[in-house]
């Protein structure tokens, strides 16, 4: 049996637990450890708190990184003035358990400086983003200043770059942009360094371009700081704004597939009529509409992104060409494994590197075989078919 080694999702003793369930019992002990994980997975928290000066932007970021219009349900509440009297949550539209918080702004009568670090509850915070417009304040600098005092990654986000360029396109008709954001960087790095940060990176940003300026960077760097389990969950709370994204959501989904064939093959395994092997045909369903969720193609991901693009939700799904996109329940699941021809899957075919009980799995379990085989065809499907919308929605090839 292959020894445990570095897998996704699972550290090393977890890996070492994983092994010793199924030598002491099999198949179906492995399996319950697994779908612990799958739930750990589901149901992971992630807190990011967003401060900054009223008018800065705040609410407008919480909005298009969440994927939401300023009009929709759920929408942050903006305003010139500081509209914030309590740290308050806006919950992802399709994952709640992700959160983004807005921060009343420091200093304020209601939120003197002395008591702002307790009131705020900076320990249950994942990450901050501090959004900047203008310039950095001492305020800015005291949260910052505590913020790292408590060992928490901080980012530096200058908002309303479109706006900045635009003003300045109004008095100069030959502008070089490029060296138009240089300038702002290096303003914005130098005013950090003088209150004592020695190599900060700020990010220049537009919340309504968001495939534009350093937003893409914004977001890589937000996902890799995070550990595996809380990066998979930012990464599917990311609304499809590029290929790339969908691109690094179908890798995230491919880790958990291995987990739902055993699963599938294992616990609550049931015959399907007319083939060999036992399945939970309830796994499966529950798997492709979660895939589908996550890719943004459920109807809800789809009114948003027509909204956000000023596109017909129609031409949008005009473009996609997959029955996964319907009904799919046991039944549908079923014509699915009757009509497949994948049952001669072999093990060359299936990403082993992470699986500690492999060997065993498919010496027990054909139907790990043709479960993952479906559920990995799937999966592809669905991400060709969110991609197809993306480049319809944004006018990209």
């Amino acid at each position: 049996m292959a020894q445990p080694s570095k897998s996704a999702y699972f550290n090393h003793d977890e890996l070492k637990d994983l092994k010793s369930a199924y030598e002491k019992g099999g198949l179906e002990n492995a399996a319950s450890l697994i779908q612990q994980k799958l739930n750990v997975l589901h149901n992971v928290q992630l807190n990011i708190a967003v401060t900054g000066d009223s008018g800065a932007g705040k609410s407008t970021f919480i909005d298009a990184i969440r994927g939401v219009q300023g009009d929709d349900e759920g929408a942050a509440e903006t305003g010139t003035t500081e509209t914030t009297m309590k740290p308050t949550p806006y919950p992802h539209p399709n994952l709640p358990n992700v959160c983004f918080w807005d921060l009343p702004g420091i200093g304020t009568p209601n939120f003197p400086a002395k008591t702002y670090m307790s009131a705020m509850n900076f320990q249950k915070y994942d990450f901050f983003i501090i959004i900047l417009h203008g310039r950095f304040r001492e305020n800015d600098v005291s949260i910052a200043n505590e913020i790292k005092r408590l060992g928490k990654n901080l980012y530096f986000v200058r908002s309303k770059i479109d706006n900045d360029l635009y003003s300045m396109r109004k008095k100069n008709k030959t502008l070089n942009e490029e060296e138009e954001l240089k300038k702002i960087r290096r303003d914005c790095v130098s005013k950090l360094k003088v209150a004592g940060f020695s190599a900060p990176t700020v990010f220049l940003i537009s919340s309504f371009e968001m495939n534009d300026f350093d937003f893409p960077e914004l977001r890589e760097t937000l996902a890799n700081n995070l550990d595996d389990l809380k990066k998979q969950a930012f990464l599917m709370s990311l609304p499809n704004t590029t290929l790339e994204i969908i691109n690094n959501k179908r890798k995230e989904l491919k880790k958990r597939i291995w987990m739902l064939a055993t699963i599938s093959g294992s616990v609550g395994a049931i015959p399907v009529p007319g083939l060999s092997f036992s399945c939970d045909i309830g796994v499966l369903v529950s798997a492709i509409k979660e895939f589908r969720k996550y890719l943004g193609l459920d109807d809800a991901s789809l009114q948003r992104l027509a909204k956000m693009t000023g596109k017909p939700v129609e031409d949008l799904k005009a473009v996609v060409k997959t029955p996964l996109l319907g009904e799919v329940n046991k039944e549908f699941v079923i014509r699915m494994l009757m009509g497949s021809v994948f049952v001669g899957i072999s093990t060359a075919e299936v990403v082993l590197d992470f699986i500690p009980v492999v060997g065993s799995i498919f010496g027990a379990a054909s139907s790990f075989c043709l479960t993952y085989k479906i559920l990995n065809n799937a999966l592809d499907e669905l991400a060709e078919n969110a991609q197809r919308v993306v480049k319809a929605a944004f006018g990209t090839d």
